[in-house]
């Protein structure tokens, strides 16, 4: 299992609209992502480094593993 990643907000918009999500709205420094056929939404925060744990907490909302995650991020 790779470790996980230190990144901004931006670079995980990035990765995760690569993963089929799409940003909804965007409320002060949070953006709000949809996906289809998907209940939940991802808030991430436009931070320069995203904290460890709210970086697995939104890789966990979407229904990812770290590995999945990575390996989108790297694409």
């Amino acid at each position: 299992m790779p470790k996980l990643p230190v990144i901004s907000g931006s670079d995980a918009v990035k990765a995760f609209e690569r993963g089929g999500w799409r940003v909804d709205r965007q409320r002060g420094s949070h953006v709000i992502m949809l996906k289809s056929g998907n209940i939940a939404s991802l808030s991430i925060p436009m931070h320069r480094e995203l904290a460890p744990g709210t970086l697995r907490a939104i890789i966990r909302t979407a229904g990812l593993s770290v590995d999945d995650f990575v390996k989108i991020l790297r694409k």
